[in-house]
C-alpha cells in the first residue's frame, strides 16, 4: 500500500509499505480521510517532537521512519477473531492515543497523560496517511449512522478543543478569548460556544481564519497586526475575560492570553511548542490567575469520554465541522499541497484533508 512516511525534518516520502497482518484483537481500517494537524506540521518543520528517533517508543516499539497521520476515519474491512463489537463495513474514527496502562496516570484513568504517552501516526503503530491501517480494536470508535465518514477525521481535533474547554472550567455566560485560530482554535471556539460561553474574542492575523472563527461562533474578531488584542479585550470586558486559550504556540500569544485575562481568571495553554517563552510570573501571582496546560483527550466511545461526546455532538449538530475544512488532496500531493501550503503564512488554508 502507499503511505506517507516521516524520515526526518522536511523529509516525508510517499512510498510502498506493507499493509500489516490482523491479529486476534485487531481490525483493519480502509482509510477514508486523514487531516493534517498542527502537530504534524511541527514534526515536519522542526521535529522530531513526538516521533521517536533512534530509541523505539516504549509502547509501539517503533522508531523513525514511521507512517504519519493521527486524525483519521475509515471503514473496517477485516476483524480479528477475538473482536466482537466491530464488523466489516463499520465506519469508525481512530483514537490514536498510545499508553502503557501501568503508570500512575493510566491506573488513575488519565491515560492521555501517560508517562509513556504516544500517538498512532506520530509514535509508530501505523498512521492515517496511508491506504489502510491495522490497529487494536480498542482504538476504533464507531461513528454510527448520523456522522458522515469524512467528519470522523475531525473527531480527534474537536476532542482536543472539548478537553481544553472542560479543563478551563468555563461556566455559562463566561467571556472567552482565543489566541490563534487554526483548526484547534476553531475547535475551542465551537466547544466554548457549546458550553454556554458568552462573548468570545478571537485574535488571529490571517483574514480567512478570522472569517471562519465567526462561522464557528466567535463574536469579536481582532487582527493583532492592526489592533492591540490585549487592550481591545480588556477595554471591551472591563478588566479582562474569564478564560483565555493560547492556541498558537508563540511567545506573543502566550503573554497576550495571560494579560487579557481578568484577575482570578484562567489561562489554558493548548499548543505544542517548538521553543520556550519568557514571561513575568507576577502576571500570574498579582492577579491570582490560574495557568494550566492541556494535552489530548479521553479517547473512548462512552458518553463520559471526549471522543464519545464529540461523536454525539456531531450527530446532533451541536458541532459544525464545515468551518474547519478548506481543501482535500490526494496522498501524492501531501508535501507540496499539504504541509508546505499550511506553513505558508500567505495561505488561506486551515484544515487540509488527505484522501488516500
Amino acid at each position: 500500500m502507499q503511505a506517507a512516511v516521516w524520515y526526518g525534518r522536511r523529509d516525508i516520502r510517499v512510498e510502498e509499505r506493507a499493509a500489516g497482518e490482523v491479529g486476534p484483537t485487531d481490525v483493519r481500517v480502509e482509510v477514508d480521510t486523514c487531516g493534517i494537524c498542527g502537530s504534524d506540521l511541527h514534526e515536519y518543520a522542526a521535529g522530531p517532537i513526538f516521533i521517536p528517533e533512534g530509541e523505539p517508543h516504549p509502547v509501539s516499539g517503533e522508531a523513525a521512519p514511521i507512517t504519519m497521520g493521527h486524525e483519521f476515519s475509515g471503514v473496517v474491512s477485516e476483524v480479528g477473531e477475538s473482536v466482537t463489537d466491530l464488523a466489516a463495513g463499520d465506519p469508525v474514527a481512530i483514537n490514536p492515543i498510545l499508553c502503557c496502562g501501568e503508570c500512575r496516570q493510566c491506573v488513575e484513568g488519565n491515560y492521555h497523560i501517560c508517562d509513556a504517552i504516544g500517538f498512532i501516526g506520530l509514535s509508530g503503530g501505523g498512521g492515517g496517511f496511508a491506504e489502510s491501517v491495522v490497529v487494536d480494536a480498542q482504538h476504533a470508535v464507531p461513528l454510527g449512522e448520523d456522522v458522515p465518514l469524512e467528519h470522523g477525521a475531525l473527531v480527534e481535533p474537536l476532542s482536543v478543543g472539548l478537553h481544553a474547554v472542560r479543563r478551563s472550567g468555563i461556566r455559562a455566560g463566561d467571556s472567552v478569548a482565543v489566541f490563534g485560530c487554526g483548526p484547534i482554535g476553531l475547535s475551542v471556539v465551537q466547544c466554548a460556544r457549546a458550553a454556554g460561553a458568552g462573548r468570545i474574542f478571537v485574535s488571529e492575523p490571517r483574514d480567512a481564519r478570522r472569517e471562519r472563527a465567526a462561522d464557528a461562533g466567535a463574536s469579536d474578531l481582532v487582527d493583532p497586526a492592526a489592533t492591540d488584542a490585549v487592550d481591545h479585550v480588556v477595554a471591551a470586558t472591563g478588566g479582562g475575560v474569564d478564560a483565555a486559550f493560547e492556541v498558537a504556540g508563540i511567545e506573543p500569544t502566550f503573554n497576550a492570553a495571560l494579560e487579557s485575562t481578568r484577575p482570578s481568571g484562567t489561562v489554558t495553554v493548548v499548543s505544542i511548542w517548538e521553543e520556550g517563552v519568557t514571561m513575568h510570573p507576577n502576571t500570574v501571582v498579582l492577579g491570582e490567575r490560574t495557568l494550566t496546560g492541556t494535552l489530548a483527550y479521553l479517547g473512548g466511545p462512552r458518553a463520559s469520554e471526549e471522543y464519545g461526546m464529540v461523536v454525539d455532538m456531531l450527530a446532533d449538530g451541536t458541532l459544525d465541522p464545515d468551518p474547519l475544512v478548506t481543501d482535500r488532496i490526494g496522498l501524492d500531493d501531501i508535501v507540496d499541497d499539504g504541509f508546505e501550503s499550511l506553513l505558508d503564512e500567505e495561505s488561506d488554508q486551515v484544515k487540509i484533508f488527505v484522501k488516500p
